[in-house]
């Protein structure tokens, strides 16, 4: 599937994945998804005549607006406008067929309807599961049908279509309807669909006026470039919206759709961060729903250990379960050092201290973590072994580029047990550093000085064990034998973010970063050109991650090295600037920078979260060069 083809609309946990001209067909994975559960299969309009799909426009990521064209020669004679705006409990799906021709014409369309209540992990195909019991009841004389499911959990699901229009007619399960009409006359048809789900908690939704209102003015540009940046922005700021999940705790971003509609915690933690200052609720949200599900116990089968941040939460019916260990899973190395980053970004943008005091006991056995159960050997480094959580369903790697091939050697060998990346040691040092300023505000001086003593000798063991003296960077990860990942990769521009690279060391590190093997044009690569494993179309060997690159750009400034972080900005707008859709996807192929576009990479989430804050979060006032 080739996700830019994809019509996608969102709200809250709702979405709709449609093919190109918005239809739900059968037989892939597009369909209708609340909380990881798919409540329509099957919803496609079809039409006796041959038609042209000619427009496809989207003003926001929950509405869409399509036309169809019946041509007569070179002429339209029948033309069909249809729009399709979601809410969180479902879509309403409305058409108008109108005769352009200077004489009668007509024209039968059809819908057809299924529902499966396929697990998301089933409907992609990543789990054998009995197919669901599904009992259909069909009114004629309503013009409804009523899917219903009871899940294996006794949890009872439906999706309710209705036909609003009088000439729409239920036989055999399907809609039809006969259209004739004389020149100038037009027929109105309409249906909706409403899902019922009774696991759906419901927050305080955040409408989409109120959020562009708090975004920030683009720095004032005379250059032609100021039209393509402002249509970049505008995206981003949607699509930000449209990510958010309003739960009881606050909103949350999504990490991205279509396949990712749920709280992943080191993506909404990473979002959050770039939405600052501009936007502080989804930090709030992010923080307090984090809490709610940090991990109070060991627990094999979900990787849990006390006070760890999870890294996934999933609702469907094999995570509430047990069949996949997903509802939550913690298997990411990284998320418990990000919370307490984000809290104390928070506090320092805002002022706003009241979390520091409310979140003291989730933030302290975050700190409690770092220290004894995220160092497995007690070295004083952050690693994780690869997860048999689930039976095997877990991540083998549990750092932000968490595909299985991603951590290797440079004659390509793939490390083998605990992995201890280096950007999150550089979490670990911010984090420290973080937790002592929250203790100062706290008026716990001894055990803020002790955090930061604690950071300090990070710092200093970090760069003893890491640097590679005779290559000149800093080693990707260290293995489980304590060998050093000797390879070039995009990893070091986190540590520039973190602050734990000497200032000695932070013109070499920027040196290669722009370098020819990992500065794309685009952005940074994630693996350099030159090394054994690199690959342009991979997911994390070579490719480019706008996020990853603006997290760099950050450090970057960091440094003063304000000029490289305004040429990466305009280099991300460019690329969102050379989409259809003007978005930021979640990758591109790691190929130089031509005339053209970015090869993509098919399966790209489109919107991404992190991906969509960088827009915002590049606008900082301290990453402007003076």
């Amino acid at each position: 599937m080739d996700f830019g083809r994809n019509i996608v609309l969102k709200e809250n946990y709702t979405f709709f994945v449609g093919d190109e001209d918005a239809q739900i067909r059968g037989g892939t994975e597009r369909g209708l998804y609340n909380r990881d559960t798919r409540f329509l299969s099957r919803y496609a309009w079809s039409f006796d005549r041959e038609t042209q799909m000619l427009r496809a426009y989207s003003p926001r990521p929950d509405c869409i607006e399509l036309h169809y064209a019946v041509f007569h020669g070179t002429y339209q004679s029948l033309g069909i406008t249809r729009r399709i705006t979601i809410h969180e409990s479902g879509f309403a799906d409305e058409l108008v067929v109108a005769n352009t021709s200077t004489g009668s014409d007509s024209i039968e369309l059809q819908l057809s309807l299924g529902a499966d209540f396929a697990d998301m992990f089933e409907a992609r195909g990543w789990h054998v599961h009995p197919d669901a019991e599904c009992h259909a009841v069909r009114d004629e004389a309503k013009r409804t049908v009523v899917y219903d499911h009871v899940a294996a959990d006794k949890v009872e699901q439906r999706t309710v279509v209705q036909g609003d229009s009088d000439a729409l007619r239920l036989e055999n399960g399907e809609f039809r309807c006969s259209i004739a009409l004389q020149t100038g006359e037009t027929q109105r048809l309409s249906a909706h669909v409403r899902i019922e789900n009774p696991i759906e908690e419901r927050g305080a939704v955040v409408e989409y006026e109120s959020w562009r209102a708090q975004a920030p003015e683009l720095p004032i540009d005379l250059s032609d470039r100021m039209t393509l940046d402002r249509c970049v922005f505008r995206r981003a700021v949607d699509d930000m919206r449209a990510l958010l999940l309003f739960t009881p705790e606050g909103p949350v971003p999504a990490a991205g759709i279509p396949w990712f509609v749920c709280v992943f915690g080191r993506d909404a933690l990473l979002a959050s961060i770039f939405l600052l200052p501009w936007w502080p609720e989804p930090a709030k949200g992010t923080l307090r729903y984090l809490a709610r599900y940090q991990a109070r116990e060991e627990k094999h089968y979900n990787a849990a250990t006390p006070g760890k941040i999870m890294h996934e939460l999933r609702f469907g019916e094999l995570s509430r379960t047990g069949k996949v260990p997903f509802g939550p899973y913690y298997g990411t190395i990284d998320a418990t050092p990000l919370f307490l980053l984000l809290l104390e970004e928070l506090v320092r943008t805002t002022g706003d201290r009241s979390l520091v005091f409310e979140l003291r006991p989730a933030w302290e056995a975050a700190l409690n973590w770092m220290e004894w159960w995220g160092d497995l050997d007690g070295d004083g480094f952050l690693e994780y072994f690869g997860s048999t959580a689930g039976g095997g369903q877990g991540l083998p790697i549990q750092s932000w580029k968490d595909s299985d091939d991603s951590m290797s050697h440079s004659d390509g060998a793939l490390a083998e047990g605990p992995i201890a990346p280096c950007e999150v040691q550089g979490y670990a040092y911010a984090a420290l550093q973080a937790a002592g300023r929250l203790l100062d505000l706290c008026e716990e001086p001894d055990a803020a000085d002790s955090v930061r003593e604690r950071a300090c000798e990070l710092q200093r063991r970090f760069h003893e064990t890491y640097w590679l003296e005779n290559s000149g960077f800093y080693a990707m990860a260290l293995d489980g034998a304590k060998r050093p990942l000797a390879v070039k990769s995009s990893n070091v521009g986190h540590l520039l973010w973190t602050g734990i690279v000497p200032d000695s060391h932070a013109g070499t590190v920027r040196d290669m970063l722009f370098g020819d093997d990992l500065w794309s044009g685009w952005g940074f690569r994630t693996l350099g050109a030159g090394e054994r494993r690199y690959n342009p179309m991979s997911y994390h060997n070579g490719s480019v991650w706008p996020h990853d690159t603006a997290i760099a750009a950050a450090g970057l400034a960091r440094y003063g090295f304000t000029g490289d972080t305004q040429r990466i900005r305009d280099a991300l707008y460019d690329l969102g600037a050379s989409q259809p859709d003007w978005r930021l996807p979640e990758l591109v192929a790691g190929y130089e920078r031509g005339n053209g576009p970015p090869v993509s990479y098919p399966v790209a989430c489109r919107p991404q979260a992190w991906d969509a804050a960088a827009v915002a979060y590049l606008l900082r006032e301290e990453f402007v060069e003076d």
